[in-house]
């Protein structure tokens, strides 16, 4: 029997898992290219041969997602699988019809061919969208695992952006750990917590491999999972958290409303700031597809190190970059603290953008007045700080999980804006734990 020839469609992350646990040594399947959207300067790079396995001398190239088409055709595509997160359903099918329509296969892997089974047991944090309070949640989770006396050791989803082979397995224990590893703004927001607070967390590419790392020397791990995706470890305990901020995503984005049906806690976050009617469509929509899963209602209270930065101050409001780009986020933290303390204006960085942030706005109109921490790399880095140092204002709020004064240099006074998770009621996290076992 022929093998058949897969394109695997990507964003450096789920793409490279699912070649990595399902196909890398399936003898039925040839699988002939990956392609990347979403994170910049991906394609044009090859998925080595070191990570590839033995089927794959030479690698396998990556291409942009734009040539998937000529692709096709011209490397006689038997099959494409889609894999990468937080799209709506109507960009997955119309995707699905483009590949239908060149006459191939579209696939979509589920759980059980993906999910690695772990020794120790697995707590999961997922997803409807990007920006709901993962972070947040994992960072209560693991307090709580540790205050019982459990070593927790998070895994986080994905960011590979550098040399993927120096990337197979990577831990970060220490902050120095993450300018070792050369960790991008985005890399660091998710690491940092963790490290912060004396954690242990793993990333990288070949995520068998870093489990069986992280294992020897956890109690419980923690999957800290990134977007809305999936877990890539068989869970024991799936925790999903929506955002009523965004009230209906959790029905129309792939795969998170796959994560919020396999949970079996659900987080309605944000509710201190959320419309009453967001936080009751929430909780309509997720008694109809998972009406078993314990529902639990959190806020997530911020804290300022400098309120006298903000009142009456004309301010940039700098975002976590994803939450506002791919997750559409109308606003995040900063601008919730902008508006409590009395702002006198939240500035437009639009006139003093430069470079890779002007195409980011270019590619996002949406994103208003807001300023994305984007920052895949040295040069976008770069014009992050040069925007930020460009824009006429009194002071700068950074709303990001890290303190980017750290990382740059920026030329006027800057405050931070920090969030943790806060359940209501007497149905918490703990509780949960408890009768679960893990506690």
């Amino acid at each position: 029997m022929a093998k058949s020839n897969v394109l695997i469609m990507g964003a450096a992350g789920r793409d490279f898992h699912n070649f990595n646990v399902f196909f890398r040594d399936n003898e039925n399947y040839n699988v002939v290219a990956f392609t990347a959207t979403q994170i910049p300067n991906i394609e044009g790079r090859v998925y080595p041969s070191e990570l590839a396995g033995k089927l794959y001398p030479n690698g396998i190239n990556i291409y942009e997602e734009k040539e998937l088409v000529d692709l096709i055709h011209k490397l006689n595509v038997h099959e494409v699988v889609f894999s990468y997160s937080d799209v709506p359903f109507e960009y997955v099918m119309t995707k699905a019809s483009i590949v239908n329509a060149a006459g191939v296969s579209f696939r979509l892997l589920g759980g059980e061919e993906t999910m690695i089974k772990s020794t120790k047991p697995v707590i999961a944090v997922l997803a409807v969208r990007t920006g709901c309070g993962k972070s947040q949640t994992s960072r209560r989770i693991v307090k709580l695992l540790e205050e019982a006396g459990k070593k927790v050791v998070a895994v986080r989803h994905p960011m590979p952006y550098g040399d993927l082979v120096k990337q197979k397995v990577q831990r970060f224990a220490t902050l120095e750990d993450l300018k070792t590893h050369e960790c991008t703004i985005e890399e660091i927001e998710e690491y940092e917590p963790h490290v912060a607070r004396g954690g242990v967390i793993y990333a990288g590419v070949d995520y068998e491999a870093i489990l069986r790392e992280a294992e020897k020397e956890a109690d419980v791990i923690l999957w800290d999972g990134g977007n809305n995706d999936m877990s890539f470890y068989k869970p024991d305990v799936t925790v999903t958290v929506v955002d009523p901020h965004r009230p209906g995503h959790e029905m129309r984005y792939y795969p998170g409303n796959t994560s919020l049906r396999m949970a079996d806690v659900v987080v309605v976050n944000k509710v201190d700031s959320a419309s009453v009617e967001g936080i009751e469509e929430v909780h309509k929509n997720v008694k109809a597809v998972n009406p078993t899963a314990i529902v639990i209602d959190a806020n997530s209270p911020l804290t300022v190190d400098s309120p006298e930065m903000i009142k009456g101050k004309r301010v940039l409001v700098v975002e976590d970059g994803p939450t506002l780009t791919h997750g559409e986020m109308k606003y995040g933290a900063g601008t919730v603290a902008a508006q409590r303390l009395g702002a006198k204006e939240i500035v437009d960085p639009r006139p003093y953008t430069v470079a890779s942030i002007t195409a980011t706005y270019q590619k996002y109109p949406n994103i208003g007045v807001l300023l994305p921490a984007m920052g895949y790399g040295d040069d976008q880095r770069k014009d992050l700080e040069d925007t930020i140092n460009n824009t006429e204002c009194d002071s700068v709020i950074i709303g990001t999980p890290i303190d980017l004064g750290r990382i740059l240099k920026i030329n006027k006074p800057s405050t931070r804006v920090m969030y943790e998770l806060e359940e209501i009621g007497e149905v918490t996290l703990k509780t949960i734990l408890k009768e679960k076992g893990l506690l």
